[in-house]
Formats: C-alpha cells, structure tokens, sequence
C-alpha cells in the first residue's frame, strides 16, 4: 500500500469516527430531547425545559419521552403547564419533511398541570397565525390532569382522542371532577367538536352531579355551543338540557332544567350571564321560567327574575282568595353565598296584589315541602306577607300583614 493510500484511508477513518462521534452527540437524550422541547417552545412563544432524564427510539416508529417538562411565558417567569411524562412519536415521512408535514402518530401527557390565569395570559399575547394545526393520526392521550383557577381546580382529569386531524370533527371522552369552595362535581362526558378550532359547534352529552356534604343532583346532561377561545374558554349561544335529581337522605326529587346563555370559564370564575333558566317540576319540584345570571367565584351568585306557572299541588295550600286564583306569580330571586347553596337566599313573590318578601334557605325549604303533613306546619323562613285580603277558618281578614320570623335565620337582609 502506497504512503499517499494510507494518509487517505486514515483521513476516511477520521471522517467516519468524528461523524460518529458528531452523530451520537445529536442523538444523545441529554441534548436531543431539551432542544427539540426549546424548538417547540419557540413556535409556542413559551420556554419549555425538561427537568427529568429523557428518552428517544428510533427503530420502527421513531419516539421522544421528556420527563418533568416545564412551560414557562417566554417574557417572564410564569408556569403554564407542568407534566411529569410527555411522550410523541411520529412517522419517518415527518422526520424526512423537515417541518414541513406537521403529522404525528400520538401525544400523551402525564399528570399535567394548567394554570388557567397564565395561561390566559399568554393565550392574550399571542398574535394571529397561519401556522396549520398538527394531524395526530392515533390522537391524544392525557391521565391524571389538573386545571387550576383562583379558588377552584379541575382535578383527576383523564382525556382521550381517538384522533386530531385539522377542518374534521373531533371526538373524545373527559372524565374529571371540579371542586370549588364546599362543592365538588363529578364529571364523565362525551365531547365532540365539528372541528378543531375557535367557531367550531361542540356538544357534549353525559353524566354530571353536583355534591354537597348534605346533599346530590345527579344529571344526565345534553349541551350544545359554540367555541369561544378568547378570554378563558367560552361557549356562546350555550344551550344545556339535563334531566336530574335531588337527593337528600331519604328525600328524591326529579326535575327537568334548561339553561341558555353564553358560558364563560376564567381563571377567577365559571359564569351564565345572561342566562334563561326553564325548570319543570313535580310534585313539591315547581315549574319556573326566568332570566338572570350565574356564577361561581369564590362563592356562589343568582340573580334571577321570572315566574311559576303555578302553586305547586304538594305544598301547602294558599287560603282564599289567594289560592283560588289562576294569576300568574311573578319572583325575583337572589342568592350570593356559599357554592353549596347552604347560605340564605332572598325572595320576592307575588300575586295579584298579595306580596311576599323573606329569607330562606333553598334546601331546608325543599326537605320542609317533601316532608308534607308530617313535618313542621310552619315552613322554616323569615319574612313579610301582605295582602288586602285573607281567608281563615271563615272569618275575612282585610289588610293583612303577617310576619314570620325563623331564629336559624339572621334578621339582617341579603344585599339585592
């Protein structure tokens, strides 16, 4: 062998060593995965870093795994997301595009963690883009979630999504459970979007109860909206029909509940303002249309004003005149205390020229109704009755003012 082949062969090892060497350094988990994740965080305006060891295969279908993965704002300090594992994987075709085909085979996430006023936050600042969504041909996967807002969170949020694929509907399933104040609410739905973006239609069908340590509405709910992505995550032209129940010891009672209105969740509050409510009752449940509003911060707030359709056939009967009239019975309802509805609740009812205005707590009033003859005769409120006329035991009463008072229930009034 020639000098001059030699000093060739030697410089072709060279070259093969030092690509190797370069190669292995490129693909070493320790620089592959952090900067793939700062890639990423670029195109997102965030900075993403991975606190935990990483991982990659690329024989068969290539994958990625970073481990305790922090998002942070790109112009500050602010955590969005947290997630314990982050997996992707993605067809060769992909890796060969060079960016250009934005199509993955999967994305799971472990336990993340959304804080919903940062993430606000950033959703504000980012500016209108063309950037074409991602096709994830087996979906999304995420176990053991978490959002969380000022003084509420949504906690052991599984969700699942068969598929993503840009302008095509989307499916998938959500089971979680919200818990504000003394409130919790059990949630397992079915979800679907007629396409993945704002504007989009959504319904969601399944099974929601609201808990309170005295009592359960169990729902079975049907919703149809429309996607609002500015400001949190809002729903306009929401439209919610559930068939429930109250359940209180020994105490069910079914009702049906229409809600409309456009629905807003924020880091600070879950609103319906304004809101249509339609109740239909039985028994001691009344049927009741009104309008208002609704939210729950870090407590509970109602402002409705409607009417019955009637007195109730199961509560106790109004003396004549008042009972044996067909008018209609105009309410103003307002409540701003704790989200289990255990605070008081102030009530104006009319009819006719009789008036009624007290205090009460919602629940009591309901267990009062349901227990019929064999409880109090009395109901368990605070108020004034007035009226230019009454019934009792065949004598006439004129100008009638008859005030109730419950000691359970203080003497101030609620704020209207």
């Amino acid at each position: 062998m020639t000098r001059r082949r030699k000093i060739a062969l030697l410089a072709l090892a060279a070259v093969v060593l030092s690509g190797a060497v370069v190669l292995r350094w490129l693909l070493d988990p320790a620089w592959l995965v952090p900067r793939i994740l700062s890639m990423a965080g670029d195109v997102l305006g965030m900075r993403i870093t991975a606190e935990g060891a990483g991982d990659y295969r690329l024989r068969g279908t290539p994958q990625l795994v970073a481990r305790n993965v922090v998002a942070r704002d790109a112009d500050g300090d602010a955590v969005i997301l947290r997630s314990e594992r982050i997996f992707i994987s993605v067809p060769w075709s992909t890796l060969r595009a060079r960016g250009s085909d934005l199509t993955a085979n999967r994305l799971e996430l472990d336990a993340p963690v959304l804080d919903m006023a940062a993430f606000q936050r950033w959703q504000a600042k980012r500016p209108p883009s063309d950037t074409p969504m991602p096709t994830l041909s087996r979906g999304i996967g995420i176990v053991r979630g978490q959002i969380l807002g000022n003084d509420w969170k949504i906690e052991a949020l599984d969700a699942e999504l068969p598929s993503l694929t840009p302008g095509r509907p989307l499916r998938m399933r959500l089971r979680g459970r919200y818990a504000g104040g003394e409130l919790r609410v059990p949630v397992d739905v079915y979800a679907s979007l007629t396409k993945p973006e704002v504007g989009a239609g959504v319904g969601v069908v399944g099974q929601i109860t609201l808990e309170s340590a005295q009592w359960r509405l169990p729902s079975r709910i049907n919703l149809s909206a429309k996607l609002r992505g500015k400001q949190g995550i809002g729903l306009d032209n929401a439209v919610l029909s559930a068939q429930s129940r109250y359940v209180s010891g020994d105490t069910s009672l079914p009702f049906a509940l229409g809600l409309a209105g456009p629905l807003l969740l924020s880091d600070k509050t879950i609103a319906l303002q304004p809101v249509g409510v339609s109740l239909r009752g039985q028994d001691v449940m009344p049927t009741l249309d009104a309008a208002g509003g609704l939210s729950l911060a870090d407590g509970l707030r109602i402002d409705l004003d409607g009417d019955l359709a009637g007195w109730p056939s199961a509560w106790p009967a109004l003396p004549p005149p008042l009972g044996q009239s067909n008018s209609p019975l105009p309410f103003a309802l307002h409540y701003d205390g704790a989200s289990d509805l255990s605070g008081i609740a102030a009530l104006r009812l009319q009819r006719d020229r009789t008036e009624f205005d007290g205090r009460f707590r919602l629940f009591e009033i309901m267990d009062w109704s349901a227990a019929g003859t064999k409880g109090s005769p009395l109901p368990p409120l605070s108020g004034t009755l007035t009226t230019p006329k009454l019934e009792v035991s065949g004598a006439v009463l004129e100008g009638v003012e008859l005030q109730m008072e419950d000691p359970s229930i203080p003497a101030s009034r609620v704020p209207e």
